[in-house]
C-alpha cells in the first residue's frame, strides 16, 4: 500500500510537469515571433519606411483639409455680445465675409478680430469658434469723450485715442460745449496732435465744471495750444474770449468777470471778444459798423 502511495504521487508530478511544458513552447514560440517581425523591419530600407510615413501624413493632410471644407463647418450663425454702439449687423457681415469661405474650422480668428476692431465704436474684439458651425465675437467699445466739430461742419464723438466713433445723433446727450480746431490729416502726426488737444480739452472741461462757467461756453478752438480761444454760448453767443496759452480756468473767469461788468454799460450790445491773452489785463473788442476794433477807455481793461 505504501508503494503504490507512493507511485501515485510519482505519477502526479510527472503529469504536472508535462503540462507546464506547453507554457513554457508557447512564451518561446511568441518571443520568436516578435524578434523574427523586429528582424525583418530592419531589413526594410530606410527610404521605403520614409516614403510609408510620408504616405501617411499626406492621407491625413487630405482628410483633414475634406474634413475642415466640408459643409458641416460652413458657419451659419454668428453670435455678438457687448455691442450698443456697434452695429451688430456690420459686425456679423465682417464675420461672414472673412469666414463664408474657409469655414468655422479654418477660420482665421486673429484677421477676423483685426476687421472688427477698425470699425466705428469697436475697441477690442475676441473671436472664437463655436463648433461645428458658429462664431462667437465678445465686443468692448471705445467710449465717446468729446463732440468735435469738423471743418465740413458734422460733428463727430471721439474717444481717448483721438479716434472718429461717429456722427452724434439728436438722441445723444449734447455735451457742455465742443471741440475745434482738430487736425483732420490721417497721420501718426496728426493723430498725436488730436491727442494733446484732447488731453487739454478734458482739462478744461473738470477745471470749468469745478467753477461752474461750462454752460457759458460754447465750444473750445484748440487749433493752436498756444492760442486757445472760447466761443461763449446763449446770449454772448457773437463774443471770442481769448484765452492764450496757460491759466486757461483763471483766464477765462477774469474774462467773464469783465464780460458782465460790461453788459451792463452802452457797450454791451457791442461786445465782440474780450483778449485776456496776456494775463494782467482784459482788452475788450467792440463792433462798430462792419469793423471791429479794440476799445481804448481805461476803464473796459483790468
Amino acid at each position: 500500500m505504501a508503494q503504490k502511495v507512493g507511485n501515485r504521487t510519482g505519477i502526479g508530478k510527472t503529469k504536472s510537469s508535462s503540462t507546464q511544458r506547453p507554457a513554457r513552447r508557447d512564451r518561446e514560440t511568441g518571443e520568436g515571433i516578435a524578434a523574427r517581425l523586429r528582424s525583418l523591419v530592419g531589413y526594410v530600407p530606410l527610404a521605403l519606411r520614409i516614403g510609408l510615413i510620408a504616405i501617411i501624413a499626406l492621407v491625413g493632410l487630405v482628410g483633414y483639409r475634406a474634413a475642415a471644407s466640408a459643409d458641416f463647418f460652413k458657419v451659419r450663425n454668428v453670435e455678438t455680445r457687448g455691442a450698443v454702439r456697434a452695429s451688430n449687423d456690420e459686425i456679423k457681415a465682417t464675420v461672414l465675409r472673412d469666414v463664408g469661405e474657409t469655414g468655422v474650422w479654418r477660420a482665421d480668428l486673429e484677421q477676423v478680430s483685426r476687421r472688427l476692431e477698425s470699425l466705428p465704436w469697436v475697441r477690442t474684439a475676441i473671436v472664437t469658434r463655436v463648433l461645428p458651425d458658429g462664431i462667437r465675437v465678445r465686443i468692448t467699445e471705445r467710449q465717446p469723450r468729446a463732440v468735435v466739430r469738423t471743418s465740413g461742419g458734422r460733428f463727430m464723438w471721439v474717444d481717448d485715442d483721438a479716434v472718429f466713433l461717429g456722427e452724434m445723433s439728436p438722441t445723444d446727450q449734447m455735451p457742455a460745449f465742443l471741440l475745434r480746431g482738430w487736425n483732420e490729416e490721417e497721420s501718426a502726426a496728426a493723430q498725436a496732435s488730436n491727442r494733446e488737444r484732447l488731453r487739454t480739452f478734458l482739462e478744461f472741461q473738470r477745471e470749468w465744471d469745478a467753477q461752474s462757467i461750462s454752460e457759458r461756453v460754447s465750444e473750445v478752438n484748440l487749433q493752436d495750444l498756444r492760442d486757445v480761444r472760447v466761443q461763449l454760448a446763449g446770449d454772448d453767443a457773437q463774443i471770442e474770449i481769448r484765452l492764450g496759452g496757460q491759466d486757461q480756468a483763471a483766464r477765462l473767469s477774469k474774462a467773464l468777470a469783465v464780460l458782465d461788468t460790461q453788459r451792463q454799460t452802452s457797450r454791451g450790445p457791442l461786445l465782440s471778444y474780450i483778449d485776456v491773452a496776456q494775463g494782467k489785463r482784459a482788452i475788450v473788442g467792440l463792433i462798430t459798423g462792419n469793423q471791429m476794433i479794440a476799445d481804448p477807455s481805461e476803464s473796459a481793461r483790468r
